[in-house]
């Protein structure tokens, strides 16, 4: 069973998460860490539940969810993985954090692609990924089959989706992906967002004003 740990983190309210099993083994995900108190939190909670971290694993890779990706890799000897269509926004992170007020030391190497063939394995656990353009073009969500449950970035909240006015964000495509690739798993499937409470597909399902 994969237990999940969120945290919120920088001014932005950015969901990250320590995902686990019962073997210790752990990926983090969105590491959005902004200051040392957030590094801190994060970090003493996988100090305190003796976790193994294994990768850092974005689902998409605007400023907001980078933050912390270089220091989290670089503390625990991780490689970072991510979907290529979002590697011009990490080489683009340095002016993007510039224009939100952000501190950005330096652009975090992404040593794996992921795409949708790629199956993220930790312990006896393992996350299957989808790519659902439209918030951006490399954004991902990871899909626990097992657990029922998503990881689902910035491409669906509670009662709404993820912004499409940003570079490389299209509207269609995203509904589209939303509803073909999400909205056909089973409808009890737990729904983490990028931003703001759980939810569950069947609810998205049915009362998201976007998808209805």
């Amino acid at each position: 069973m994969i237990t999940i740990k969120t945290f919120v983190f920088n001014s932005f309210q950015v969901n990250s998460f320590v995902l686990h099993d019962e073997t210790k083994e752990a990926i983090i995900i969105d590491p959005a860490c902004e200051n040392s108190q957030e590094y801190d939190e994060l970090i003493d909670y996988i100090a305190e539940n003796k976790l193994v971290p294994i990768a850092v694993v974005n689902t998409h890779a605007h400023i907001d969810h980078i933050l912390g990706v270089e220091t989290i890799k670089n503390k625990f000897k991780i490689p970072f993985k991510l979907h290529k269509e979002d590697e011009f926004l990490v080489e683009n992170a340095p002016q993007s954090a510039m224009m939100f007020g952000f501190e950005f030391a330096s652009i975090p190497l992404i040593e794996e692609y992921i795409d949708e063939g790629t199956v993220i394995k930790f312990g006896h656990s393992e996350l299957i990924p989808y790519h659902v353009p439209g918030h951006s073009p490399g954004s991902l969500v990871f899909f626990g089959a097992k657990d029922k449950f998503i990881i689902a970035g910035d491409v669906l909240f509670k009662g709404s989706i993820g912004r499409t006015d940003l570079p490389g964000g299209d509207y269609e495509t995203l509904i589209t992906g939303i509803k073909s690739k999400l909205l056909t798993l089973p409808s009890d499937t737990s729904v983490y967002p990028g931003h703001g409470p759980a939810t569950s597909i069947g609810q998205e399902h049915d009362t998201n004003p976007f998808l209805i």
